[in-house]
């Protein structure tokens, strides 16, 4: 079961040699459960410093991140990236090369007894198109195979929330516009709530349910792209 995600006057900073330098001040927004949000702006605007911060990876100065019920972040919280059931997927694809497609896949559930890791498995890879090549490595796929190959990686533990920072860059226009159409339906067939972060402004549009754009550390808007279902 995927949660809903609140971010309420977020404050992210380090210290630096002058005093604290502060990344994103005054940060809110909200991402329904099920629905894909998107920040929009261009490199070094703290998009994905606020993706971090989601993940666990960057502490809260103020305000608070939430995930349904569960308190991630605040000034006086921190829970730890491995209890916060955030799943992510990154430009670089991370796939293990010397893992098969089925392997990479099966990576993050070697908890689960073998019957229902392999049932998983073979649906994350047929949810993503992919159930023929579970015995391919790597380098015998296309960059849109691997990346779809990470996507089922990232969906396979179910978590909460999936995060996707700039997953679209590597790849090339015409491959680019078919799988994030082809991202799109996965996610929403998986009843997956996830926040993508781009500076491509038809990528933003093509994927997210919800959209601001960011500059200078601010959050500018956050508005409703298309209507719930759609």
């Amino acid at each position: 079961m995927t949660a809903p995600l609140h971010i309420e006057g977020l404050r992210l900073a380090y210290d630096g040699a002058h005093g604290l330098h502060t990344i994103v001040e005054g940060f809110s927004l909200s991402v329904a459960q099920g629905h894909i949000g998107c920040l929009l702006g261009p490199s070094g605007c703290g998009k994905t410093t606020v993706l971090r911060a989601i993940a666990g990876f960057e502490p809260a100065r103020a305000g608070s991140i939430r995930l349904g019920d569960t308190l991630l972040s605040s000034a006086a919280t921190h829970l730890p990236p491995e209890r916060r059931r955030v799943g992510m997927m990154f430009q670089e694809y991370a796939l293990f090369p010397h893992l098969t497609a089925h392997d990479n896949v099966g990576f993050g559930l070697r908890r689960m007894a073998p019957p229902e890791r392999e049932a998983r498995i073979a649906e994350m890879l047929a949810l993503v198109g992919l159930a023929d090549a579970a015995r391919r490595y790597p380098h015998e796929l296309s960059g849109g195979q691997q990346q779809r190959v990470a996507l089922a990686r990232a969906l396979a533990p179910s978590p909460d929330l999936l995060l996707l920072d700039e997953p679209f860059s590597n790849l090339d226009g015409a491959t680019r516009e078919r799988l994030v159409a082809e991202v799109r339906t996965i996610l929403r067939a998986a009843g997956q709530t996830a926040m993508l972060v781009t500076h491509n402004e038809a990528e933003a549009h093509a994927l997210a349910d919800h959209m601001g754009t960011m500059h200078a550390g601010k959050l500018a808007h956050w508005t409703a792209t298309r209507q719930p279902g759609a």
